[in-house]
């Protein structure tokens, strides 16, 4: 290798260096300021207090963010990654409805198991929800929604089971978190999920029961429309303004 190659690759990899030692310093104060929430609550996420845990300089932090804002919506971005995380995806679960349960219970779990982090990430409107692990989360809401429609499950429209779904999982929490501990009645959650199943599904899969109307029929052809290939554009567009009226009259 030539004095010219080597002198040409040196500016490059030394940038490199720098951008990654730059984002591993990032990453340690979002990871510092994350911890001193979790173990002193949202009191504690001070400049100081983080700069301290981090191993910085107090006025570092402001390199990698404009203000402590900004350092709380990174915080909350990191608690959506570490609740993507923890989820497991079945693209072809045996029982649809059980699966939803299942996804509830494990939102809720989580926000059992990190009380304040939740409180930062769902009890503040839309902190974090521009975040790559948060859009990919709500991915697999739609998924799990998508294929109760497509079952003939779903008793209300999609973006409303998405909005049922959510609602009840926060309210539970935060309804939980709320009261004194020997408060807690485990029967809480479950009247609430099974309050939610109920609100979002069917007992029974409505196209398989023709008398009860074309509104889960709609539903279930409106989740299958993404998939059809033989129609245009405009055609899948007309077909799904159709069908949305459908399943509204259910």
């Amino acid at each position: 290798m030539s004095r010219e190659t080597r002198d040409d690759a040196t500016p490059a990899t030394a940038s490199e260096a720098a951008a990654g030692g730059r984002e591993s310093v990032r990453e340690r104060v979002v990871e510092a300021a994350a911890d001193l929430l979790a173990r002193e609550g949202r009191d504690a996420v001070t400049t100081r207090a983080v700069a301290a845990a981090a191993g910085v300089q107090p006025p570092a932090i402001y390199r990698y963010f404009e203000d402590m804002d900004g350092l709380l919506e990174a915080v909350a971005e990191h608690g959506y990654a570490k609740f993507l995380a923890a989820k497991h995806v079945d693209p072809d679960p045996h029982d649809p409805i059980a699966d939803l349960r299942a996804g509830w219970d494990l939102a809720v779990e989580f926000g059992l198991a990190n009380p304040a982090l939740y409180a930062l990430m769902y009890g503040e409107p839309r902190r974090g929800t521009t975040s790559a692990a948060f859009q990919a989360g709500m991915e697999i809401l739609v998924g799990r929604i998508r294929r109760l429609a497509a079952g003939g499950w779903l008793r209300v429209d999609e973006q409303l089971a998405a909005a049922l779904i959510h609602a009840t999982a926060r309210g539970a929490v935060l309804t939980w978190l709320s009261q004194p501990e020997e408060q807690r009645d485990p029967a809480l959650l479950t009247a609430m999920r099974e309050s939610m199943v109920a609100a979002v599904t069917n007992e029974e899969p409505v196209v398989q029961d023709v008398g009860r109307g074309p509104a889960g029929a709609a539903r279930a052809l409106r989740a299958a429309l993404p998939e059809q290939t033989t129609l245009s554009s405009g055609e899948q567009h007309l077909l799904s303004e159709w069908l949305d009226r459908l399943a509204a009259d259910g």
